[in-house]
């Protein structure tokens, strides 16, 4: 839902009823069951790194999961450079299993790309080999990083998925979500909220699965920003994306 519709609701009859513009029934959160009236919807959570789709939208993917829709969680390295001390393949294997444990209390299965953490790159065949992964996945909403980010990682993720949204003519709706904004997303500006709330909780416990990437010493600046967030669309805690508008340009004479 965009700010004006939420700002009307009340923190916890925010949840229920739209995440990202997808009704979401109470209930089927409650139960845990698939809702009986909606199309069930794919969505992409696509990070630079493991732990980036948890820390930085992990809430809305458990909303989304609980409602019954299929979450993917697509990392674009395997986080090669993100422990000291170990080399690139020791580091890999040991994010490898913190992701799957993470997506495990997500409920998002997961997907790694090729890429290499801290060496990311963006050329023709890292265009194609993004938009051939989408296309193949064929969501209807993809989540992924702000492209004007200090991390290059993340910048390059952005961009390569803007890219695919583009040349797969924008078929799917296409969010982004800030990461530790102010010192990584630079000028992010949400145009959604999501009340998470209900989830909150659970998104910490799978961005604690993170062992190797010490949350309990960096998570302070995620935190901060859901209980801003929130303040904004009036609960406790929410997450905050930018809708990519669909339209297409119009060219003057």
């Amino acid at each position: 839902m965009n700010r004006r519709e939420m700002i009307k609701m009340t923190g916890t009859a925010a949840v229920g009823a739209t995440v990202l513009g997808i009704p979401v029934s109470a209930s089927a959160q409650e139960d845990n069951q698939q809702p009986s009236k909606q199309r069930r919807l794919k969505v992409l959570a696509i990070g630079a790194h493991p732990d980036d789709p948890e820390t930085c939208c992990g809430g809305t993917m458990c909303l989304l999961h609980d409602a019954g829709h299929e979450v993917v969680c697509v990392y674009l390295t395997r986080g090669e450079a993100g422990i000291p001390g170990k080399s690139h393949s020791e580091a890999a294997a040991i994010r490898v299993v913190e992701s799957e444990n993470a997506c495990k209390i997500t409920g998002a299965r997961h997907i790694f790309m090729s890429q290499v953490d801290g060496n990311t790159e963006v050329n023709l065949d890292r265009y194609k080999e993004m938009r051939e992964l989408i296309d193949r996945e064929n969501p209807d909403i993809v989540m992924t990083h702000w492209p004007i980010d200090a991390h290059r990682d993340h910048a390059a993720c952005g961009m390569l998925v803007l890219d695919a949204w583009r040349r797969l003519d924008r078929r799917f709706k296409l969010y982004y979500f800030e990461a530790m904004s102010g010192e990584q997303s630079q000028m992010f500006h949400p145009t959604h909220w999501v009340n998470i709330e209900s989830v909150l909780e659970r998104k910490h416990e799978a961005c604690n699965c993170h062992v190797s990437q010490h949350m309990e010493d960096i998570y302070y600046w995620h935190e901060r920003m859901e209980r801003f967030r929130g303040i904004e669309s009036r609960c406790a805690a929410a997450e905050a994306f930018a809708l990519h508008s669909a339209a297409q340009p119009t060219l003057l004479p």
